[in-house]
């Protein structure tokens, strides 16, 4: 046996029966009301680029390819279009892996680009097809070497790998460089390749193994930063070391076999590139002369020079102190947001009135594609209301956004100022979070909390308060609030004595108050293959107005239907929409973002100032979103101690290898010129220490110690073998001049595109290319001077001044000590 199960359509609920009649009749639903398929809700509209739409959100799932997942969405839309029917089309309002996709694509032209500038520094330096070959062959086998070992760590490629992997560009060659420029170096002065290489690789195999461990030690302490920031430092931190390491093995065995095969003796330069070449080699040599001149006046006035290091390091923390610290910078995300409010309780067609004047706004700006209206809903609060409503706006593609006015804080400044002119309502413009998915929106998120439990008011006269101060702070912009305390509202309060002397059941009195007022859900309706919901409620216009109030009837226990409006009087009463709780507290969430010239932290500090000074002790504060991930980055490790470890780690690594606390002082008494050259283009720029500047100042210390390791780790061998200190000092700087520079503006040239960047993450990028290229400048151009002068000082004060012969005698007596051990026969003090 069946039985007819839901009722599927609209004429099956009209035919329900609601009463039957002594005489046989009977009132069915469809004679007293209206039965129709409908929407769930009707208190919110949308619209894309004006017209009516249907707004579908898709989330992507934890774990998930975002990619993939938006290529998944846009296939399953053009295969369900096929069904539309006549006069329906589909539009994407906002696809937020568009910046992925973007970015990606940038730094892959990046990548290029780089690799091609560092292919013409070698080329330039060495001056030959054959050893500008093999540094150009370390770069895809640790490169693709890094990338096989990505899954092993749980990285993806995205933005932040590719990222590094352009730093890493300029790095893996330095290793190929210095063996080659070794090799080429022996090859001059009459040594065949295969000897070359030998004798290279007995001179250069120690630096070759320092840098490489250096470089990728320095970012040791970052792996136990927790948090986003320690996400980010990671994923830095990993591909750079992997790389590095990769390299220094590519160093070690396929460089030295292609420098005894490729590298020839070299002959006179021909061809086009002939006088260049001349002409290059002579303003070398010119600059090489007086690079060691100059060296050797500084040691003479040693003293002077370290009063020249200690105003870098002054210098460095001037400009320190004054670049404005932030967390994240405000990226190019290919869209903003807009959010309107119009004065409360205004109706939704009111606000659908104004939001036109919204959508011809965006129409209008430059660089805008297309515009999704939410109308009764915020974003900020995320509370659906009628007089509220929120806009998706999206770009153009970044490449058909050449003019200025179209890049993204053009916009967002046009927006806001013709928001402004609208006198109806109040609206702004405002940033995405600069993580999708950390928070609702970008800037900062600050949470005033009523801690003692007072009452609405209490809180809404301090957050007035609050906020009227905060206004005037010139650290703010685009303040607002979303909580609202005093809406119209209408309050029906329900006699219960009445309702008891009338013997009406006080349940029913709230049913009725519901389904009528507002609407109730009855049960589930089966259609399309889906279950749908059944909602019952009156009519528009019987309740539009509390005096309807007395159309609806409750029946009494004796069957007699009583007037709700016998039972229930209407107050008109002022009360907020909606309240929000945070950490179990009263609260009210204020958005706010920094003024042009100032950074986050600084409009942070300005909203702690200013509760500081207005706000009573019942009150606290917090932060959300984004500006909580900020403050805990803030109360976590902070970058200076960061900094510090690193500098730490490179100096006990530096030890260890080659056995004396004195020679890592020497190597890293440079790192202060190439933090005063980070800060001071920083400056120069009027960027912001965030991040990203702080992941490049750690780079520094690895980049600026292989400098100084490429001298001193030569020099210390010639005084081991009998050179006088000066001279070895000396000699180490004029030698390894040549591949200091090579692999410095190898490197400098590979981050040119960081610089220059532009596009989706382009500040981000931006800021780190400055930091790298403004600190290996400094320590490229500045601190070589300084190098042999701290290893020659530093060896005095080692060695407590003794004499050159003494010097030598005891490096024999102990030679002579080890004898044939580990150690191998004593030094030759003539050798070269």
């Amino acid at each position: 046996m069946r039985a007819q199960g839901r009722l599927t359509t609209p004429e099956e609920f009209g035919a329900i029966v609601i009463r039957a009649n002594p005489d046989g009749s009977a009132v069915r639903l469809r004679d007293v009301a209206r039965v129709e398929l409908g929407a769930q809700v009707y208190n919110v509209r949308g619209r894309v680029n004006g017209k009516p739409a249907a707004n579908i959100a898709i989330y992507q799932l934890p774990g998930s390819n975002a990619l993939d997942c938006a290529n998944g969405v846009k296939k399953a839309m053009e295969r369900i279009k096929r069904s539309f029917p006549q006069g329906l089309e589909y539009a994407i309002g906002l696809d937020t892996t568009q910046a992925v996709s973007e970015g990606m694509r940038e730094i892959s032209n990046t990548l290029w680009q780089a690799l091609l500038l560092v292919i013409l520094v070698v080329f330039v330096f060495l001056q030959g097809w054959r050893p500008t070959l093999i540094p150009l062959l370390a770069v895809p086998v640790s490169l693709i070497g890094t990338f096989i070992l990505f899954p092993v760590f749980g990285f993806s490629v995205n933005t932040l790998s590719l990222f590094g992997l352009v730093l890493a560009i300029g790095l893996v060659v330095d290793d190929a460089i210095v063996v080659v420029e070794a090799v080429e170096h022996h090859i001059e002065e009459g040594m065949s390749p295969r000897d070359a290489t030998l004798k290279a690789m007995e001179e250069v195999s120690g630096p070759v193994v320092a840098i490489a461990v250096i470089l990728a030690a320095v970012f040791i302490p970052t792996a136990f930063i927790p948090g986003i920031t320690g996400r980010l430092y990671q994923q830095f931190a990993l591909t750079i070391a992997i790389s590095v390491i990769i390299s220094a093995f590519n160093a070690l065995s396929l460089s030295p076999a292609m420098c005894a095969m490729l590298l020839r003796p070299k002959g006179a330069s021909r061809g086009p590139l002939g006088p260049f070449f001349g002409w290059f080699n002579r303003q070398f040599g010119r600059a090489q002369k007086g690079y060691v001149d100059l060296s050797r006046h500084l040691i003479h006035k040693s003293v002077i020079s370290f009063i020249i290091l200690g105003c870098f390091a002054a210098a460095a923390l001037f400009f320190g102190r004054k670049l404005p610290t932030a967390f994240l910078p405000e990226e190019d995300q290919g869209y903003i947001y807009v959010a309107l409010q119009l004065p409360n309780a205004a109706s939704l067609q009111r606000t659908s009135e104004v939001s036109r004047k919204v959508e011809e706004i965006m129409k209008n700006t430059p660089g805008v594609k297309t515009y999704t209206s939410i109308i009764g809903f915020s974003l900020l609060s995320t509370v659906y209301n009628t007089y509220n409503a929120f806009y998706f706006v999206n770009f153009k593609p970044w490449s058909e956004r050449t003019k200025p006015e179209e890049h993204f804080d053009p916009i967002r400044a046009h927006l806001n100022r013709e928001l402004g002119k609208i006198p109806e309502a109040r609206a702004f413009a405002f940033s995405p979070p600069s993580i999708p998915g950390v928070g609702t929106a970008g800037g900062v998120t600050f949470v005033l909390e009523d801690r003692a439990g007072r009452d609405i008011s209490f809180l809404a006269d301090n957050l007035n308060k609050f906020m009227a101060a905060a206004a005037k702070r010139k650290e703010l912009t685009n303040l607002s609030t979303q909580f609202l305390p005093k809406v119209p509202q209408i309050f029906v309060k329900v006699d219960r004595d009445k309702v008891l002397k009338q013997g009406v059941p006080l349940a029913d009195v709230y049913r009725t108050l519901q389904c009528y007022m507002g609407g109730i859900f009855v049960n589930y309706f089966n259609r399309f293959g889906r279950q749908w919901q059944v909602y019952v409620e009156a009519e528009g216009e019987y309740r539009d107005s509390p005096d309807k109030l007395g159309s609806y009837f409750v029946r009494n226990r004796d069957g007699v239907m009583v007037p709700l409006s016998a039972l229930t009087t209407v107050e008109n009463r002022l009360g907020p929409e909606f309240t929000m709780r945070y950490n179990l507290y009263r609260s009210a969430k204020i958005n706010a973002a920094a003024a042009p010239g100032y950074s986050s932290n600084q409009a942070n500090a300005a909203l702690e100032e200013v509760f500081a000074q207005t706000m009573p002790r019942e009150m606290g504060f917090d932060y959300i979103d984004m500006s909580f991930q900020e403050k805990k980055a803030q109360e976590g490790v902070p970058p200076a101690a960061i900094f510090a470890l690193s500098l730490l780690f490179v100096f006990l690594i530096l030890a260890a290898l080659y056995e004396s606390w004195s020679l890592p002082f020497s190597v890293l008494l440079g790192v202060p010129v190439a933090v005063f050259g980070a800060y001071a283009t920083l400056y120069a720029r009027r960027m912001e220490n965030n991040v990203f500047a702080q992941i490049g100042l750690i780079m520094l210390i690895g980049l600026s110690a292989k400098n100084a390791i490429l001298i001193v780790e030569f020099a210390r061998t010639r005084y081991e073998h009998g050179v006088p200190l000066l001279e070895a000092a000396l000699e180490g700087a004029k030698i390894r001049l040549r591949p200091i520079l090579m692999t410095s503006f190898a490197f400098i040239l590979g981050c040119v595109p960081l610089w220059l960047a532009s596009g989706s993450g382009a500040v981000a990028r931006r800021v780190m290319g400055t930091t790298v290229i403004g600190g290996m400048l400094a320590a490229s151009v500045l601190a070589i001077f300084l190098i042999p002068v701290t290893f020659y000082v530093i060896e005095m004060w080692a060695t407590k001044g003794e004499p050159h012969n003494a010097h030598a005698a005891r490096l024999a007596a102990a030679a002579n000590a080890k004898g044939n051990g580990p150690g191998g026969p004593p030094a030759d003090p003539g050798a070269h």
